[in-house]
């Protein structure tokens, strides 16, 4: 049994870390282009050069994080179902 509450602690600790930075920090560099916003290439001579923007990012380096694509979505949903509509008015209100 400790063994099991220990596994818990842990992914309710690596969890809480996890939302913690997405909180903090909820832009990470883009994983396909290393956050240069393009992807780099060599001329002939072997020299680095610019190649093309990179799609995923849209050249900006910077990709969302996934749990904040996940809250955003979710505040998303709840604002879009919660929402009351405004009553009516009347013509006698006017």
């Amino acid at each position: 049994m400790p063994l099991t509450a220990l596994a818990i602690a842990c992914l309710i600790l690596v969890t809480l870390g996890y939302s913690g930075m997405c909180a903090a920090s909820p832009f990470g560099t883009c994983r396909k282009c290393n956050g240069f916003g393009f992807a780099t290439t060599t001329d002939r001579k072997g020299r680095p050069k610019r190649g093309k923007s990179c799609r995923r990012c849209k050249a900006t380096g910077k990709r969302i994080r996934a749990g904040r694509w996940l809250y955003n979505r979710a505040q998303r949903i709840y604002r879009d179902g919660t929402d009351t509509p405004r009553p009516e008015r009347s013509e006698a209100n006017r």
